[in-house]
């Protein structure tokens, strides 16, 4: 689970508590009524049009915002595997997730809210300014209205800024990060925080303090 804030220098602080949804967990039903955002997976890292149309029925009766959640073409890897590909192929493999998604979305009467890349397509345009470049780019054409979730004080979150497109700062609560405020890899060893009490630990102290170790 992931936490966003639109302003982190505002008085009045929003919080908004995010998941990723839609790629075929068992508790997404469980998990609505705690959270306020959804990533919803469009089918290239998993899910299908139909996972698609189910969790978007299970967000409405809790008025969770609905996201696109795209990705890499790989399923085998979840989409956790970088891929070597040119920032024209990256335009073309967002624009055609986020069409697919509006595509379940619209006649649901659904408005997407924002867009949260995943996996290793997220964190390679976090570290990368052309990706994540292109990335906004695009998502500007589409709609110039959406959210971009991004990882706080990457490249994703500097080229919203700079092109005037709505941005959430995104910290993790279940996540390590390493010393260039990048997220540490999963293989890596700590990568992942398992203890409940650790995990709020680090939530206080980005929000209260905005700083994490």
């Amino acid at each position: 689970m992931h936490m966003s804030s639109i302003n982190p220098y505002m008085k009045n602080l929003h919080i908004d508590l995010n998941c990723d949804m839609g790629e075929g967990m068992e508790h997404d039903a469980l998990i609505m009524p705690f959270i306020s955002s959804a990533n919803i997976a469009c089918g290239y890292h998993a899910g299908n049009e139909y996972t698609m149309q189910k969790t978007i029925e299970l967000a409405l009766p809790h008025q969770v915002a609905i996201g696109a959640h795209p990705s890499y073409e790989d399923r085998e890897n979840f989409g956790r595997v970088s891929q070597n590909l040119s920032v024209l192929d990256i335009a073309e493999l967002v624009a055609e997730q986020i069409y697919l998604f509006e595509k379940v979305a619209q006649p649901m009467g659904v408005n997407l809210h924002h867009v949260k890349l995943h996996g290793a397509l997220y964190n390679d345009c976090a570290k990368d300014e052309h990706k994540s470049k292109i990335f906004i780019e695009t998502i500007q054409a589409i709609n110039p209205e959406l959210i971009i979730y991004g990882l706080s004080g990457s490249h994703t979150i500097e080229q919203a800024i700079l092109h005037g497109q709505p941005y959430m700062n995104e910290v993790f609560a279940d996540r390590s990060y390493q010393k260039d405020g990048s997220l540490t890899p999963r293989q890596i060893e700590g990568a992942m925080i398992h203890d409940t009490s650790k995990a709020c630990e680090q939530v206080l102290k980005m929000i209260l303090q905005k700083k994490v170790m």
